[in-house]
């Protein structure tokens, strides 16, 4: 039969398609460090993952909530991580600069800032972007990170077209111009194995009987992302001076771990993303460090109070604390069967 079954493959001309003992389009084998281990966790369930390599990220949130800094951050962990590697960034809102990088450590040579206007615009470049990486030999291939800072902030060819004949006029095809581009970019990612980040805006729903956020650009993204997280902040002082920003992180979609889930990121203005922050909540939710009093109490006996361990998380979170750690992540985060999930996360 699986002679048959190859010859179907090869009679439709598929180039997806695949027998699944060979891996299927939507596999996921490898994951990409955010830069933090807790949203690491959150994202693919194990301090350890991250981002998937083939699989669309949204990052939502309301204006001023710190989405593009967020998401710098992660570009600068993924360069770090790999030296060979690259970043293309498109750009609707005109905000990030080279000064903005740079002053982020990110490294400048290896990223692209290819601003875009329209949907239609970010499609085609993103897909001459896709097929020259899938065209190349697989040995020559380095990791690529695609981010689009955005969505909320392009139009429609439509709309620049009535704009240039001083039309006022609303482009009501919008909608599905943009589910258009992601059904087409999906497969294409998968094929590749390049992860694709998205920033959004979020909104207040109108008479809803509790207070809710909506991501804008209908339901395109929705559909087409693996995950979508919605962030908040509040400001993090030290003293009176303003150092950074508690992100507070809420998965609300994911095809990989529990829908629902919230965890806070702490992104400095010196330092970006916090690998270690948010870990001691995890660590005392499931005892293995324990609240006595107005201090915590460590594994091997000795306290600490929390602003310590948070200051100078290598001391604290030692290997093995660690591991233990991203064994609770299969009880925190992940769907099915424990056993099951800790064995894929031992195989990772």
């Amino acid at each position: 039969m699986s002679d048959f079954l190859k010859e179907i493959i090869k009679e439709t001309g598929n180039e997806y398609a695949s027998l699944v003992s060979d891996g299927a389009a939507g596999d996921v084998d490898s994951f990409i460090d955010t830069g933090s281990y807790i949203f690491n966790a959150l994202l693919g369930g194990s301090i350890y993952r991250g981002l998937p390599s083939n699989k669309i990220t949204a990052i939502a949130g309301e204006s001023a909530t710190g989405k593009t800094f967020f998401v710098l951050g992660m570009c600068k962990n993924f360069l770090d991580k790999n030296p060979d590697a690259g970043v293309i960034f498109f750009e609707s809102e005109s905000a990030v600069t080279k000064e903005i990088i740079e002053e982020r450590g990110i490294d400048s040579s290896r990223m692209v800032v290819m601003p875009v206007t329209t949907v239609q615009e970010f499609r085609h470049q993103t897909l001459t972007v896709l097929d020259k990486y899938i065209n190349q030999n697989p040995s020559d291939r380095k990791p690529l990170l695609l981010v689009l800072d955005s969505l909320g902030m392009l139009s429609t060819t439509k709309e620049v077209e009535d704009t240039a004949e001083g039309k006022e006029t609303k482009d009501m095809t919008r909608a599905q111009i943009v589910k258009a581009a992601f059904r087409v970019l999906t497969l294409k990612l998968g094929k590749s194995k390049v992860p694709l980040v998205i920033t959004n805006h979020t909104y207040d729903v109108i008479g809803s009987m509790f207070p809710q956020k909506e991501m804008g650009g209908g339901s395109g993204l929705k559909y087409a992302a693996s995950s979508i997280i919605y962030l908040s902040r509040r400001k993090e002082k030290d003293g009176t001076e303003i150092i950074g920003n508690i992100i507070h992180c809420k998965n609300y979609k994911s095809r990989l771990t529990k829908e629902n889930k919230v965890v806070d990121v702490r992104l400095t203005y010196d330092k970006g993303l916090d690998r270690y922050y948010g870990l001691l909540d995890l660590a005392l939710k499931y005892n293995i460090f324990k609240q006595v009093s107005t201090r915590i109490e460590l594994p091997n006996g000795t306290k600490a109070f929390g602003k310590t361990i948070n200051n100078d998380p290598t001391k604290y979170f030692t290997k093995e604390i660690l591991e233990k750690l991203d064994g609770v992540c299969n009880k925190e985060f992940k769907y099915g069967n424990e056993e099951a999930n800790t064995t894929a996360s031992q195989d990772d």
